[in-house]
C-alpha cells in the first residue's frame, strides 16, 4: 500500500482496465487531458522493451479553474495523475492522492481544493471494477 495515492489489482484486461479508470473518472467531472504510453515511449527513445504501463493525467476543470485562482503557479502539480500498468496477467491501477501532492504549498484554499478533489478521485478509484 502506497501512501500517497491509491491502488489496486483489477481482474480485467489492460484496455479494459483503462476504459473503466477513464468511465469511472468521467462520472465525477473528470477529463483525461494526457495518456502517455510508458511502454511506447521507453522502446522508442530507450530500445527497451518494457511491461503495458500508461499515465493518464486527469483533471475537473471546475476544480483547476479554482485551484489555479488560489495559486496561480499550481500548474506545476496538474493535471492529477492516474497509472495503469500490468501486473501479471492482471492490471493495476494507482490514483494519485491530492492533499499529499499538495501538503508543502501553505495556502488554505488550496488544501481544501485538494481535499474535494481527492474525494471526488477517491470515489472514481473505488468504483473501478
Amino acid at each position: 500500500m502506497i501512501d500517497y495515492g491509491f491502488s489496486k489489482t483489477l481482474n480485467l484486461p489492460f484496455e479494459k482496465a483503462i476504459e473503466s479508470v477513464t468511465e469511472a473518472l468521467k462520472k465525477e467531472g473528470f477529463g483525461i487531458l494526457t495518456k502517455i504510453d510508458v511502454k511506447e515511449k521507453f522502446k522508442e527513445k530507450l530500445g527497451i522493451d518494457f511491461k503495458k504501463y500508461v499515465i493518464l493525467g486527469a483533471c475537473n476543470p471546475a476544480n483547476a479553474h479554482k485551484a489555479i485562482l488560489a495559486e496561480e503557479n499550481i500548474g506545476l502539480m496538474l493535471p492529477c495523475n492516474v497509472i495503469v500498468y500490468e501486473v501479471g496477467d492482471k492490471t493495476g491501477v494507482a490514483v494519485v492522492k491530492p492533499t499529499t501532492a499538495m501538503a508543502k504549498i501553505n495556502n488554505e484554499e488550496l488544501k481544501q481544493i485538494s481535499q474535494i478533489v481527492e474525494t471526488q478521485l477517491k470515489k472514481a478509484f473505488d468504483a473501478i471494477r
